[in-house]
C-alpha cells in the first residue's frame, strides 16, 4: 500500500524509533524528502509569492489535524520548510513518512 493511503497512527510515547535498518526503505518512497541524522525529515517548498506559501502551510495544517500528527512548519516569502517527527519519542516513526507521503500530494 503507498505510504500516503495510509493513516497516521497516535503515538504515546511507549514504542522506540524506527530500527535505522528499516529508514531507507521508507524514505525510497518519499524521494524529495531528506532524512536528517536518522531523526527527522525536512523538505523545503518553493512559491511565487507570501499568499501561495500560506495557503499551502494552511492545507498542510488541515492535513495535519486530520492525521493528528504534526509537522514543524517555517513560512517566508516564496518559502515553507517542513520538519517532521514524532515528538512522543524525538524520532522517526511509519507515521512520518505516511504524513510527508500525504503532504507530497497536497
Amino acid at each position: 500500500m503507498d505510504l500516503s493511503e495510509k493513516t497516521c497512527l497516535p503515538c504515546h510515547g511507549d514504542i522506540p524509533p524506527l530500527d535505522p535498518a528499516d529508514i531507507p526503505a521508507l524514505a525510497a518512497e518519499i524521494p524529495e524528502w531528506s532524512v536528517i541524522d536518522g531523526h527527522h525529515l525536512a523538505r523545503g517548498f518553493r512559491f511565487p509569492d507570501f499568499r501561495q506559501a500560506l495557503e499551502f502551510v494552511n492545507a498542510v495544517g488541515e492535513l495535519a489535524e486530520g492525521q493528528g500528527h504534526h509537522p514543524d512548519c517555517y513560512l517566508a516569502w516564496g518559502r515553507v520548510d517542513l520538519t517532521i517527527r514524532t515528538h512522543k519519542i524525538d524520532g522517526l516513526t511509519e507515521s512520518d513518512f505516511i504524513l510527508a507521503a500525504k503532504i507530497d500530494r497536497i
